[in-house]
């Protein structure tokens, strides 16, 4: 069957998903047995849940698009990043997988999440294989850093992991500081992001000044969207969310707006309702939805977002590469956030 990408608001974007959609596949074929290559078919959306083609190309491919760039902005063609792209497309999905099925998510991408429909376990060994997978792609490319590069990708997944662990145990904490909340963001979202920017980069040997201010610049981005996500989770346009407003408050979640609110002072009546084991009804969740603007928290969250942006055009403006990759860099991380930067 022949596929047809479906085009994004990002040219870079769609340059990207052409050159990265047949390899991710043939990656998938060649490093994931024959059931766990069904499993990840289907969540791709290359296959329905009997093995039978779409023709669908799948997400938006940000993180490898990302890491092609990291490649050509070291001086070497896009093709040199390839590998690079492939393994940070296969951890960022092994997450995915792993998500569905911790967060109870029963759709993705409009249609049923693996997990419901393969079972838990199949989901969960899919989403291993795929993580495997990305350590064998990397390790084995002829890229002169392939060794530098899978220990930078497998350093990005722990603290992605890790990050995950820490807005779990938030969860059953009632006392989350605003550091410790920045800190599980950047683990959690920024981590991979600032990995992708640089990966490419890493695999092709670059010097570890120009690989350092890549991950830096996607490390400021993937905590400005972990902001920008959260102040809509809340105060946004259900479309442009794509969650239902509110959805973070109601099972009370720990997100940055609302960790800023609470810890500042004279903020009682939030704390009582926020923190309270009885569930939200829905004039309680816009009377949080107010306390925790009243306490500062979404003007918080906004300018801590333009700081982040600012930090991470000031990382790339410093990062000595060629005016169109920059710029391409820059159109990615607009589409990211969801403006032009």
């Amino acid at each position: 069957m022949t596929t047809t990408p479906v085009r994004s608001e990002s040219p870079v974007l769609d340059t990207g998903r052409t050159m990265l959609g047949p390899a991710l596949r043939d990656a998938v074929r060649a490093h994931l047995g024959p059931e766990m290559s069904r499993i990840a078919q289907y969540h791709f959306g290359w296959t329905d849940a009997e093995g039978r083609p779409t023709g669908s190309w799948g997400g938006k491919m940000v993180r490898p698009t990302l890491a092609l760039l990291s490649a050509r902005a070291a001086g070497a063609s896009a093709a040199d990043g390839l590998p690079a792209a492939l393994a940070v497309e296969l951890v960022h999905n092994f997450s995915l997988l792993h998500d569905d099925i911790m967060d109870g998510d029963r759709t993705r991408r409009g249609r049923a999440t693996a997990w419901t429909v393969f079972g838990a376990p199949n989901a969960i060994l899919a989403g291993d294989a795929m993580a495997t997978a990305a350590t064998s792609v990397l390790l084995t490319a002829p890229g002169a850093g392939a060794r530098s590069a899978t220990v930078t990708l497998m350093a990005a997944t722990q603290r992605m992991i890790d990050g995950q662990a820490s807005d779990v145990a938030f969860e059953r904490r009632d006392d989350v500081t605003l550091a410790e909340c920045l800190r599980m963001a950047g683990d959690k979202t920024g981590a991979l992001l600032g990995c992708a920017c640089a990966l490419g980069a890493d695999l092709v040997a670059a010097e570890p000044a120009l690989v350092e201010r890549l991950a830096a610049f996607g490390e400021h981005i993937g905590l400005a969207f972990q902001l920008v996500d959260d102040l809509l989770g809340i105060w946004g346009d259900a479309d442009r969310a794509g969650k239902q407003i509110g959805a973070d408050l109601r099972v009370r979640k720990k997100s940055l707006p609302v960790v800023a609110a609470l810890n500042a002072p004279g903020t009682e009546e939030l704390r009582a309702l926020y923190l309270s084991p009885e569930p939200l009804t829905e004039r309680a969740v816009e009377r949080v939805a107010d306390l925790v603007e009243r306490a500062g928290g979404r003007d918080w969250a906004q300018d801590e977002a333009a700081r982040q942006v600012a930090a991470a055009e000031t990382c790339l403006a410093t990062a000595g590469i060629a005016d169109d990759v920059r710029d391409e860099f820059l159109e990615v991380a607009g589409f990211i956030l969801g403006r032009q930067l």
